[in-house]
């Protein structure tokens, strides 16, 4: 999904039509914190939508048909991605919002009732998530038995917390540890990102924000990666929790401002990334490994993007399509089209283990 489809409605004139576009974008591109895509389908249906030509309630149920016949073909993250982004899209552009610890619970159930079982409801179970982030390392969440009673605190806390006199510098960063603790809790098994991204869009209308530019939905994994380092301390490592990432993003959502967002630079060894010598025999020189590319059937122009891709993470880091977005410089779309060539001619293979929709380069293609 890029920027293209939903661009001129942005700019539209009719408000109804910036807003629906406005929340289609971002809820379809919030799907990417856990690697999903939506159908092409969804996507003409969020057209017609925006279009005013059908209502959310008939893309709803033309999705939920969609689904009941036979297809074979279509992955069932799709239909998750799918089925999230279109309840995601009503719930942006409501007016009404509490508050509170309820609102919170009910927008989990409302984005994931038959797809998670127990959607709305506190896990009674401890977790650990692999982040690619964190070299697979995982943030200590919060514990199942003080679950309800941290959400309850921090959620108080910010209720009675006082705005007055503070400069956009400090609430800025007051916004990125709230959101960052509110997250770390994990109230839910599954699908905490999604439900606190759009809890906070929400909660930021009703400050008196006007939330509606590409922000969330160009760089959803770029603000999960901001989460976990906001909540990762590793002192033999010599890393420590930071909220500087997750201001970055808020500045630009905020204020505006046009900070990069760069995946890689949260990564915990993004500084001593280097080439090694296995890498160079493998190689040879650029000529050589753009023939060897383009020996399987690339294009120039995939071949072209592949080097760029393997200059900078080589054979031993992985990568995911908010990656290759942001090294190669294209829309999401044309990064999950160039992801599955390569790993359909291994130049490339899926890595497990360390989160979902990770690669790296297959040093065997190069020998």
């Amino acid at each position: 999904m890029g920027k293209d489809l939903f661009e001129e409605y942005q700019k539209a004139s009719d408000p109804t039509k910036r807003e629906r576009s406005y929340a289609w974008h971002t809820a379809i591109g919030l799907q990417a914190v856990d690697g999903l895509e939506t159908s092409d389908y969804l996507k003409e249906l969020a057209v017609k939508n925006i279009e005013g030509e059908i209502t959310i309630e008939e893309v709803q149920a033309l999705i939920k048909s969609y689904y009941k016949t036979d297809r074979k073909n279509e992955d069932t993250r799709t239909e998750e991605a799918d089925t999230v982004s279109m309840r995601i899209t009503p719930i942006i552009n409501e007016k009404g919002f509490t508050f509170s610890v309820a609102q919170y619970l009910s927008i989990h159930k409302r984005l994931f009732e038959g797809i998670y079982k127990r959607a709305g409801e506190i896990r009674d179970y401890n977790i650990s998530k692999q982040e690619w982030v964190l070299d697979g390392d995982t943030v200590t969440y919060g514990g199942a038995s003080e679950l309800r009673a941290t959400l309850e605190y921090d959620m108080s806390q910010e209720k009675a917390f006082d705005y007055t006199g503070l400069s956009m510098d400090e609430i800025i960063k007051h916004f990125a540890v709230f959101i960052s603790r509110l997250w770390q809790i994990h109230v839910f098994g599954e699908g905490n990102t999604r439900t606190t991204a759009v809890f906070f869009i929400k909660y930021l209308n009703s400050l008196g924000f006007n939330v509606t530019n590409d922000i969330f939905a160009e760089n959803a994994w770029y603000f999960r990666n901001a989460l976990v380092r906001a909540n990762y301390t590793n002192l033999k490592k010599g890393v420590h929790e930071t909220t500087e990432y997750l201001e970055l993003f808020l500045r630009n959502l905020l204020l505006g401002e046009k900070n990069p967002l760069k995946n890689r630079t949260l990564h915990i060894s993004s500084a001593a990334k280097q080439f090694i010598e296995p890498q160079k025999q493998y190689i040879g020189d650029k000529k050589q490994y753009i023939d060897k590319l383009l020996s399987s059937g690339l294009t120039q122009k995939t071949a072209t993007h592949a080097v760029k891709l393997f200059n900078e993470f080589g054979f031993e880091s992985f990568f995911s399509r908010s990656d290759v977005v942001d090294i190669v410089g294209i829309t999401v779309t044309p990064a999950s089209a160039l992801l599955k060539k390569l790993a359909d001619l291994s130049i490339t293979e899926a890595v497990s283990g360390m989160g979902k929709g990770k690669y790296r380069f297959n040093p065997d293609f190069f020998k």
